[in-house]
Formats: structure tokens, C-alpha cells, sequence
């Protein structure tokens, strides 16, 4: 949902992923997808957000792997470096120079009072919470200023985050001069597809079809998906939370409507269900696999450190506009 009466042909697009394990149908259907078509209505940024790993976690696993192995699937799905920034966040020692000037205009009583840091906060796997993992709507704040972004695509959940960056960028206007727009929250009505075992889709769970992954790993993980005992297969999301799940997910993959191809299933129960899936995700991976494998570790290397470079660029003038507004 963007607000209304705005000039969209300025709106300048933020958004990225962090690092930490291969992409899934669950990040395709929820907002890759809309990252493709929105690249070809406005400037857009992507974020490799590397630092923010060690926000929840005491060690950054396979970091660089992951970091390729995200790039590849940027790609794969249609992410064109042509039309779109891919940037790392380590690489932009600018972009980190904002932090300092962005945590002066927030109070440790509002960052503490941040809902998403405190469910961050509960279910992170460290020993003990850092300070990174405390400032980090902050750090959010730099990432999506620093562009001049005014578009983030955002989940529900990530609303505080956003209206973070939103106060840090008016009261540095205020404090020192109009340097940076207000962003706007991007929220569109994608689906909430559940990982298949039930509960929520995520990397770490093993519920998700990576979009790397084979056709039999991913007819392997729909066989082992829950469904019920019914044999007639019907479309009751409340009733029947499983079986929608797989609609969903078939209907998606396909372009048609779940309850219609519940009616076709009919009563051939779960193996006919998961069959349908199968070949379902399978027809839709296809070509993205197929780019993926035309696609070499150098490639990514190479279009990274592009995006790097134009990202580094954006980050110096805007750092420089920070320092001569503040008065250094």
C-alpha cells in the first residue's frame, strides 16, 4: 500500500536480504517477485546485509557463500544489475558513518521501547543480546537513507523499523536543514505461505523449497509435507490449514486459484494433492534453474562489485551532505 498523492516517478526503492541460507519460494511469492517488477518503475537498491547477521547470531556462519549464493538467486529469478544496485553491506564504509550522527537523534528509552528489537531480542540465539542487536533500527535507518530511499518494501512486523528511519530523517531535517525525504512503508498483499511442515516458513526449519533447490529435493520435501486424514481435497484455510497451504502454494506456482484446483483433486486424497504440487513447483523452478546454471561464481563476483562501486559512490556524496549540513 503506498499513500496516496505522491510523485512516483521520483520514489527512489529500497530493499535486500541478509545473508544467512538460500532463498525460498516463501521470499519469491512475498516479495521477490515484486522486486522484478518494481525495477522496471523506479531506481532500486538492493541490500546484501551482511553486518546485520551478527545482530542475533555470536558467529556469521558461511558468510561469503551465502552472500554468492544470494547474489545467484538475485539473478536467477530475473534481478537485472543493469537496472538495479546489488551492494554489500560491509563494503560501504560510508553507509556506516551515517550511524554515529543517526544515533545521536534517538533516545535509548525509544529504541528500548522498539517492538520488533524486543521479539528480535527474545527469540535471538545469542548468549547474551549485543549492543548491535539493540541500535540496529538505527542501522536500518542508514541503510535506507543513505540512497535517499523513499520506497521500503515491508512486512507488517518490520512497520517500527521503518518509522525509525522516518524520525531520524525529520528531526535531522530539523536540526540541521532538509537533506533527506521521508520513506514510506510498501505494503502490498502478498500471501503468507506456511513452511510445510505447518509452522512458519524459514531458512534454519528445513520447511521451504529453496529456489536452488533439485527437482528431486523438492518432490522429496512436498512428499514429507503434512496434510490430514480426509481424503476429499478441499480449499478450508481456517478448517484445513495444511491442505490450503499446498493449494496455495500449487495455485501460486500455476496462476490459478486455489479452491479450483482442490475441485479438479477432488477425492484423490493427499498423494494425488502432492503430485499436483510436485509438478506444480517443479514447471515453475524450471527456468530459474535453468538461468542459475548458466550463472558462474565470477559472474556474481563481478556484478557485485559493480553495485559496490555505484553504492559507494551514492554513500560518499550523501555522507558529504551529512557533514556539511551538520557544520564538520
Amino acid at each position: 500500500m503506498i499513500p496516496k498523492e505522491r510523485d512516483l516517478m521520483n520514489d527512489v526503492v529500497l530493499t535486500g536480504d541478509r545473508p544467512t541460507g538460500p532463498l525460498h519460494l516463501g521470499h519469491y511469492f512475498g516479495s521477490l517477485a515484486n522486486r522484478v517488477r518494481l525495477q522496471d518503475l523506479h531506481p532500486m537498491y538492493v541490500l546484501i546485509a551482511d553486518y546485520q547477521v551478527i545482530t542475533d547470531r555470536d558467529l556469521p556462519g558461511e558468510i561469503r557463500r551465502h552472500t554468492t549464493e544470494l547474489l545467484l538467486d538475485y539473478l536467477a529469478i530475473g534481478i537485472d544489475p543493469a537496472k538495479v544496485t546489488i551492494f554489500q553491506h560491509s563494503a560501504i564504509p560510508e553507509l556506516n558513518q551515517l550511524l554515529l550522527p543517526f544515533l545521536s537523534l534517538v533516545s535509548v528509552a525509544e529504541l528500548g521501547r522498539n517492538p520488533t528489537v524486543k521479539d528480535e531480542i527474545a527469540h535471538s540465539s545469542q548468549a547474551a543480546v549485543s549492543g548491535l542487536m539493540f541500535t540496529y533500527p538505527v542501522h536500518q535507518a542508514a541503510d535506507i537513507l543513505f540512497c535517499k530511499g523513499t520506497l521500503v518494501p515491508v512486512g507488517k512486523d518490520q512497520l517500527p523499523h521503518l518509522e525509525v528511519a522516518r524520525l531520524v530523517a525529520r528531526r535531522f531535517n530539523d536540526r540541521y536543514g532538509e537533506v533527506f525525504p521521508l520513506p514510506e512503508a510498501m505494503m502490498g498483499a502478498q500471501p503468507m505461505l506456511k513452511g510445510l511442515d505447518g509452522g512458519k516458513m524459514s531458512k534454519s526449519r528445513g520447511n521451504a523449497i529453496a529456489l536452488s533447490a533439485t527437482e528431486d529435493e523438492t518432490a522429496l520435501l512436498i512428499r514429507k509435507a503434512r496434510t490430514d486424514a480426509e481424503r476429499l481435497i478441499t480449499f478450508e484455510e481456517e478448517r484445513r490449514p495444511e491442505v490450503a497451504n499446498l493449494l496455495t502454494l500449487a495455485g501460486l506456482c500455476l496462476g490459478r486459484p486455489p479452491a479450483e484446483l482442490a475441485e479438479e483433486i477432488g477425492d484423490g486424497g493427499a498423494a494425488t494433492l502432492k503430485r499436483v504440487v510436485t509438478e506444480a513447483v517443479n514447471e515453475f523452478l524450471r527456468p530459474i534453474r535453468k538461468r542459475r546454471a548458466e550463472l558462474t561464481e565470477g559472474d556474481a563476483r563481478r556484478i557485485l562489485a559493480e553495485g559496490n562501486e555505484r553504492a559507494r559512490e551514492r554513500a560518499v556524496r550523501t555522507l558529504e551532505e551529512v557533514r556539511a549540513a551538520m557544520g564538520f
